[in-house]
């Protein structure tokens, strides 16, 4: 059994998550962004499908990115050298969490709901949710969202419409954080497509201790100033 939230933006000790399935923590409460910021400042996320109830998790072993191990591949490396596109933050933040929450061919559904979309856009407007885009021929090609929290950034979601275009948000979004002073970027759950960029998976306890410091330092004035343009060479 899992214990039912209150009103109150208040979470049991994430040591008494459950083993399996892995990481699920409490049931219940709303989606306020205090009540959020509460649990991304303790490790702890929203993920749920459409008509369940509210879950949130802290798993045993959590996928973070380091940026200076931030991997490209040959074929990415090229393309961030020759394809022309232009990246942009918090442009079009709307824009980037419904392009995430739309479905994909290899998904049956999709756990960013409206009631989802509206509260992270809520955190947009306080300043405390961020987009990376990536734009193409005019266009919103792909790109990513997630949470800051003093100099710690968890990615959330990131989709893309022209090939690579998500890895091209993704590579400079880590490059971009790590010249700002973050030294780990949550990445949530392990994928294969994560792994190659080079996250990996690391212990709950490390995972902590690592948020407990970056949660204390304050973010720098030019942290959410970044803009790019790649023309064709």
């Amino acid at each position: 059994m899992i214990p039912w939230l209150g009103p109150e933006p208040v979470f049991p000790p994430v040591s008494q998550a459950l083993a399996e399935p892995d990481g699920l923590l409490a049931a219940g409460g709303d989606l306020s962004p205090v009540r959020l910021l509460t649990g991304y400042s303790q490790g702890i996320f929203p993920w749920f499908a459409e008509g369940e109830p509210i879950l949130w998790w802290s798993p045993s072993h959590r996928m973070v990115l380091f940026p200076e191990e931030l991997k490209l591949s040959r074929s990415l490396s090229k393309t961030l050298r020759n394809h022309p596109y232009s990246v942009t933050v918090d442009a079009a933040f709307p824009a980037v969490i419904e392009a995430c929450a739309a479905p994909r061919p290899y998904a049956d559904g999709t756990w960013i709901t409206q009631a989802m979309i509206d509260a992270y856009c809520r955190l947009h407007e306080l300043g405390h949710a961020h987009s990376f885009e990536v734009w193409m021929d005019g266009e919103l090609a792909g790109g990513l969202y997630g949470v800051s929290l003093g100099r710690m950034f968890y990615g959330e979601s990131m989709f893309s419409r022209r090939t690579d275009a998500s890895k091209i948000a993704f590579a400079h979004m880590a490059r971009h954080l790590g010249e700002q002073g973050v030294a780990m970027i949550d990445c949530q759950m392990h994928t294969p497509h994560l792994a190659r960029l080079g996250a990996r998976m690391i212990p709950r306890g490390d995972f902590l201790a690592n948020l407990k410091h970056a949660c204390r330092q304050a973010p720098l004035d030019t942290f959410w100033t970044y803009r790019y343009s790649h023309e064709s060479s």
